[in-house]
């Protein structure tokens, strides 16, 4: 990590957390975000989860007005690698020292140590989408909601499904099983995180202040030939009209390991007693139940971004996934924030691997180091960042080599915030 240091040119110190910093640390956090306090159980999580040595304050005088943090993640690349990678987050720059270069300091600093860790990505997500894309950041992923009118959609549901048996059980209690199948989720589709011991946690936080009038988490498993295939997490909101019951069900988190188990809870979510909504967050793009209703437009879908993908070091990051077409490719990449980055690269790829290096042929793409964040999962095509004129041709027909080869046959996705 880079050295702590006042700057020359006035700006408040930077320098890495200590433990005894922490509450300050946090509390400058809570108050860039509103200020309003967080439960007790969801501020001791975090002060378990922050990494104290990759987490840095800035600091005017014995103020501090600038917080910035890195989890130490493992991200699901196309071919299933998992791929170091910081997991930004914690962001925020008190309201008194805005447009003073705070943030620009901060992420200058991140990335510089990033490099130095070896880490070929950062990964983040935004509260403000327009904030990161100056410093290299391209939305890689998104995420679907949904709030489903159960009383008039339909769910119809493969073969199987019906071989699948649900029981309630405690989440607590079952948080091996579920992490279990988590785990085994995590190689097949981009994006997904690679839980470290503690972010279990995480889908357990259950204050009374997130609940939206809805009961305490509560969990149901999926269970063929007596092991465990699946599990849904998710609040009951009651409510009650002149014409009855009209609950919602809040769906918190639905995992399976085949198309039958997923369906069957998804069945079970719809057809929860006294409930006519299923409200669901944070969702993949691609997931089958949007396949399955009777109406997709009683289901009020709506798409918004979700991880923001930057390639710290181009060659690697590159090199580290495979493609699903044969792709040879030079591009000229662009990074004025990362300059070690800019110059022309020589992809070399296909399903079973990939090499990138640093070459002096001629280019076949022109792009930001912000276009290939964007593609980098699969999830988001070279050729619509071209028809944006974000990707320049130089050689005919690379754009469209180069857009099927980046593509995923399943659609990136983030399972939950960070």
């Amino acid at each position: 990590m880079a050295k702590d240091s006042a700057s020359d040119t006035g700006l408040p110190e930077l320098r890495v957390l200590r433990q005894d910093e922490w509450n300050t640390w946090y509390d400058t956090l809570i108050r860039g975000f509103g200020g309003v306090p967080e439960a007790a159980e969801e501020r001791e999580l975090w002060n378990s989860l922050t990494e104290l040595d990759r987490s840095i304050g800035a600091w005017d005088g014995d103020v501090c007005v600038g917080t910035a943090g890195a989890f130490s993640f493992r991200v699901t690349v196309p071919g299933g690698a998992a791929v170091p990678a910081a997991g930004v987050t914690m962001v925020s720059v008190a309201a008194t020292h805005r447009r003073r270069g705070v943030l620009t300091s901060m992420m200058r600093r991140q990335l510089d140590d990033v490099r130095e860790w070896g880490w070929p990505l950062a990964v983040l997500t935004a509260s403000e989408p327009e904030i990161y894309g100056r410093f290299g950041y391209g939305v890689g992923t998104f995420q679907v909601s949904a709030e489903i009118d159960t009383a008039r959609v339909r769910l119809s549901v493969p073969p199987g499904t019906d071989d699948v048996r649900l029981r309630y059980a405690v989440a607590a209690d079952v948080v091996d099983a579920c992490e279990a199948v988590y785990a085994r989720k995590v190689p097949g589709r981009p994006g997904m995180i690679a839980r470290l011991p503690g972010w279990e946690r995480l889908g357990l936080l259950d204050p009374e202040s997130d609940r939206e009038g809805g009961s305490p988490i509560q969990c149901v498993l999926a269970k063929r030939d007596g092991e465990v295939v699946g599990y849904a997490r998710f609040r009951v909101k009651p409510e009650w009209d002149g014409n009855g019951p009209c609950g919602t069900v809040l769906v918190r988190d639905v995992q399976a390991l085949d198309p039958a188990a997923e369906a069957a809870l998804w069945r079970f979510l719809f057809g929860i007693d006294l409930t006519s909504t299923v409200k669901a967050w944070s969702r993949p793009a691609d997931e089958a139940w949007q396949h399955q209703v009777s109406d997709l437009r009683r289901c009020v879908v709506r798409v918004k971004d979700a991880l923001h993908v930057r390639l710290v070091d181009v060659g690697a990051a590159l090199a580290a996934r495979t493609y699903q077409a044969p792709v040879d490719v030079v591009f000229d990449v662009e990074d004025a924030f990362c300059p070690w980055n800019t110059g022309r690269w020589r992809l070399s790829g296909n399903a079973k691997g990939a090499s990138c290096e640093r070459t002096t042929d001629p280019a076949d793409l022109a792009l930001s180091v912000r276009e290939l964040g964007a593609a980098y999962l699969g999830g988001v095509s070279l050729d619509a960042l071209g028809a944006a004129g974000r990707v320049r041709e130089l050689r005919r027909g690379a754009l469209a080599e180069a857009s099927v080869g980046f593509g995923s046959s399943v659609a990136p996705w983030l399972p939950h915030g960070f």
